[in-house]
């Protein structure tokens, strides 16, 4: 790591930590050349994250998009943002642990089981619209659905 003071290339890292609720990892260290000390932050850099869309063109995987969705199935129900950031994280670690190119459809259905496990109203709202339910039969057979998927105790709702 080069010396912001003299910009000598040799430093040592004189102490370590986690840092930013664990995504970094914070390091002082030690100018060999000038004794200057400074810090430093070390992040993992993920490599981009492709969405395949249905009609065949992709896109870069937009984290926002899918905390909007989120927030507007969940909206009204007691959801708070950190609840909605954990939740977008989950699905983009989900996701990237399928690869570097993922279908919206995966992204769908990460989001789904997210709030599976929430709150069946919101469960309910976000899969209406990502299932284009036109009828209450649709409703009521994914309500059917989510009783044979549920375990004993699930859900909200």
């Amino acid at each position: 790591m080069r010396c912001p003071a003299c910009n000598a290339v040799d430093s040592r890292v004189v102490d370590s930590r986690i840092a930013e609720e664990g995504t970094a990892t914070r390091r002082r260290r030690r100018c060999s050349s000038c004794d200057h000390r400074f810090t430093t932050y070390e992040r993992v850099d993920h490599a981009p994250l492709t969405v395949l869309k249905s009609t065949g063109t992709t896109e870069a995987f937009d984290r926002s998009k899918v905390v909007s969705g989120l927030s507007a199935a969940t909206k009204g129900r007691g959801v708070d943002a950190d609840d909605l950031e954990a939740m977008a994280t989950r699905v983009e670690d989900s996701l990237r642990m399928a690869g570097d190119e993922v279908s919206s459809a995966a992204i769908g259905l990460a989001v789904l089981d997210e709030l599976r496990v929430v709150d069946d109203v919101s469960y309910l709202r976000f899969a209406s619209v990502y299932k284009h339910f036109d009828a209450a039969a649709d409703f009521h057979r994914e309500l059917e659905l989510m009783e044979k998927m549920a375990p004993a105790g699930g859900a909200s709702g």
